[in-house]
Parts: C-alpha cells; structure tokens; sequence
C-alpha cells in the first residue's frame, strides 16, 4: 500500500527541499524513498529533504532531519535551517520569532527577522581534524592534498558538516563538476566533505561554488558559505562580516573569531505546497 505524504517545497537561494511535517506521528523513509521524492523526473524534485519532529530535548523547540538527494543523512544544512524557521513559523507550530533546533551536528538556533530574512547562529567552526573528520597527521592552517594529477591547498573544517574549501582564481572556470567528486571521495575524508571552490572579490565580498556531499553541485550552500569565510578569514584574507554571492544569490556571514559563533543571514521562501504517493516496492521507486 502507498503511503500519502503531505510536503512543503521551500528554497533558500535557489537551494531546494522537500519539507515534512513528522511532529504528530513519527516518519521513516528509506534511502530509496528519499532518492524517489528528491528526484526531478520522477518524484518532487530537491537538494535535500528536511523532516521536522519534536525535540529529544524539552529545552529544545524542534529536531530535524536532512537527507540528501542519494537518500544520506547528513549532519546540517544552513540553507535549510533558514527554510526551517520559516516553515514552523507558517504552519502554525511555533509563534516564537528564535528556536532551538536540535540536528545531527549540534543545537543551532535560526531566528526570523523583520524583513522576513532569515539569521541563523550557526554555531563555532571546528578545526580539529578527528572532529571533522579528517585524516591528517597534525592539525594545520591549511592542508595539500593531491586532486586527480594536480595538488591543491585546502582549508579543512566543520560547520556540524565536514568542508573543504579552496580558493581559485575565477570561480565561474573552476573544475567544480570534474574535481567536485574527487574531493567529496578523497580518502582523507571517511565520512566524504563538501567541496568549495571561492573567489575573494575584496576583503568583504566573495564568490562561491559548492560541490555538496550527496547531492552534487547546488545554488547555493549555507554551511559552504559559513565555512568559506571562515576559511577567508583565518587567512586574513577577509574582514569579519563578509557577502557570500552564489549562483542562487546572496548571503551574509559573520565570524568575529575563535571562540565565537557564526552568524548566517539570507532569504527563505516558500513555493508550494502538495500531496505524494510514496510508493513502498522497491519496483516502483526504481
């Protein structure tokens, strides 16, 4: 028997999901589920999905979450963070304007704004390559890893996700599509990274692509873009608050340093809204 499902599909600068409501009634989906509702032919269509429950935690608000496009649940999402708070907030399952929201990378809290963006406190980076992870024999500033037949310098670390993040000198030429997957695969990474690709434009402006983990090169990513600057930043290459353009538009992040939070502000929108026909035998979602 097919199960029904009643979603919301939402972006965050052109960054796509398919969001459930699992706060009355708990939801699982297979990895072939979640491949079928994110696939663009056949299902929705999205980068990830995102299933809003109830907290473990009473301190907390809500839990949610992410799963990738290949059916893999991943830590966190900025993008979808940002979707998040406005998605409780329109369906009527919070008045508050901040929430605590637990994911698999820690608490973070996202807050609506008068102007309708969306803030999110995303959290401290975190450089230590065990916690990341990230197979190196001594932590660094930046790390050589070797790419297909060319060496690049990469900044390593985690927003409640695993990124790697270099800088080229035109972002549009960059080999995101050709080394994107090199990188997402490289052995140094056992849970696989997301792969970033910046342009420094000024000291307050960069240009960014990302080659997300599972789901390939996308609009936009919140946690890349939080990772980039922060990336910028511990090589005084940039100033504290930094524009972010991506192919899905503009985000604003801010890192005032070690010991300090990262603070991620952009849009949220949702598209529509609409009923599916889950299907349960593997034949169907093949």
């Amino acid at each position: 028997m097919a199960m029904r499902l009643h979603f919301t599909k939402m972006q965050g600068l052109g960054n796509d999901f398919v969001v459930l409501d699992a706060t009355a009634a708990p939801l699982q989906l297979s990895a072939e589920q979640a491949r079928w509702i994110a696939d663009r032919h056949f299902g929705v269509g999205c980068d990830q999905i995102l299933i809003v429950e109830r907290p473990r935690d009473p301190a907390n608000d809500f839990r949610y979450r992410i799963l990738n496009a290949d059916g893999s649940e991943v830590e966190n999402c900025g993008n979808g963070a940002r979707c998040f708070v406005r998605f409780v907030r329109e369906q009527g399952l919070t008045q508050k304007d901040e929430i605590r929201v637990e994911t698999l990378g820690g608490v973070i809290a996202p807050r609506l704004n008068a102007d309708g963006r969306v803030t999110v406190n995303m959290g401290e980076p975190v450089f230590e390559p065990a916690r990341i992870p990230f197979h190196t024999p001594a932590q660094a500033l930046t790390y050589p890893l070797a790419i297909g037949a060319a060496t690049h310098e990469f900044s390593v670390l985690s927003m409640g996700n695993p990124h790697a993040v270099q800088v080229v000198k035109h972002v549009a030429e960059a080999p995101v599509t050709q080394e994107g997957p090199l990188i997402e695969h490289h052995p140094a990474f056992p849970k696989r990274v997301n792969a970033g690709f910046m342009e420094v434009v000024s000291r307050t402006h960069i240009r960014l692509r990302v080659f997300e983990r599972g789901a390939g090169e996308t609009l936009a990513c919140g946690t890349g873009a939080c990772a980039a600057v922060v990336a910028g930043i511990t090589r005084r290459l940039l100033e504290n608050t930094v524009t972010v353009t991506t192919h899905g538009g503009d985000l604003s992040i801010t890192w005032q340093g070690p010991g300090h939070p990262v603070w991620m502000t952009g849009d949220a929108v949702s598209v529509f809204t609409g009923d599916l026909r889950l299907p349960e035998r593997s034949k169907e979602l093949a």
